[in-house]
């Protein structure tokens, strides 16, 4: 039976000399794995090079739902990318958040609020022309929401202290050893209470700046199993300086 859906490119494998399967995280049925035949030919139908990192695209496919490998009629990008993969600041952003919510979304059961939420950030980041020193901050954090971990606490505007194990806030030093404290605290806050529109009125140092990726991702390598490390936050601050 076929399906139309949106759908959000997570990653695509060769699969053989002239083959891919590429992860799609789709809006109807979620995560799911497809092989496109022919995709590395010169004259393919859907190319390889349609299927890059958070592309967006309008597919209609065939589903069925105990199967692990599906199958696409058509597939087009809708719509299409004009800076992002010509941008260097904004590519690194997208190979960051790329290779983030490989790790974080796996769920193969649709969800139209992560979706939208994701989709519409990188439609964004295509368009966006000032403030992408903080975008990837922002998206990890407003991401949080949607995965089960939103940063909370009642005394979060005036608190000191961020316990990272129970995600919230406090006017006292955690027992936990992963924590953040003063400044960082607030940085955290503001961001929290920031929105993509406004995400340029946030100031923060390279300093800062590094501090807080690297305690978002240990925030979420603790609250999602098998998260691991990422390493593309490391050109994107070289990238950013």
């Amino acid at each position: 039976m076929l399906h139309k859906t949106r759908g959000i490119v997570f990653k695509t494998t060769d699969y053989s000399e002239s083959s891919v399967v590429v992860q799609i995280f789709t809006e109807k049925f979620g995560l799911q794995s497809y092989i496109i035949n022919g995709a590395k030919k010169p004259k393919a139908k859907i190319s390889r090079n349609m299927l890059q990192p958070l592309h967006l695209v309008d597919m209609v496919v065939y589903h069925k739902s105990n199967g692990n490998v599906q199958r696409i009629s058509e597939l087009k990008n809708s719509p299409t990318l004009q800076t992002i993969p010509y941008d260097v600041i904004k590519s690194c952003i997208a190979i960051f958040l790329n290779e983030v919510l490989y790790k974080a979304v796996k769920q193969q059961t649709p969800d139209e609020n992560i979706f939208d939420f994701i989709f519409n950030a990188i439609e964004l980041l295509d368009h966006k022309t000032r403030g992408l020193a903080n975008f990837h901050l922002l998206f990890l954090v407003q991401l949080t929401r949607y995965l089960g971990f939103y940063p909370h606490g009642k005394v979060a505007a005036e608190a000191d202290y961020f316990d990272m194990k129970d995600g919230v806030f406090s006017n006292y030093k955690p027992d936990s050893l992963s924590y953040l404290s003063p400044p960082h605290t607030k940085n955290l806050y503001t961001l929290l209470k920031s929105n993509f529109g406004n995400i340029d009125d946030v100031k923060l140092s390279n300093d800062e700046r590094r501090y807080l990726i690297n305690k978002l991702l240990e925030y979420y390598a603790m609250h999602i199993e098998g998260f691991g490390n990422i390493r593309s936050h490391e050109v994107l601050e070289e990238v950013l300086g």
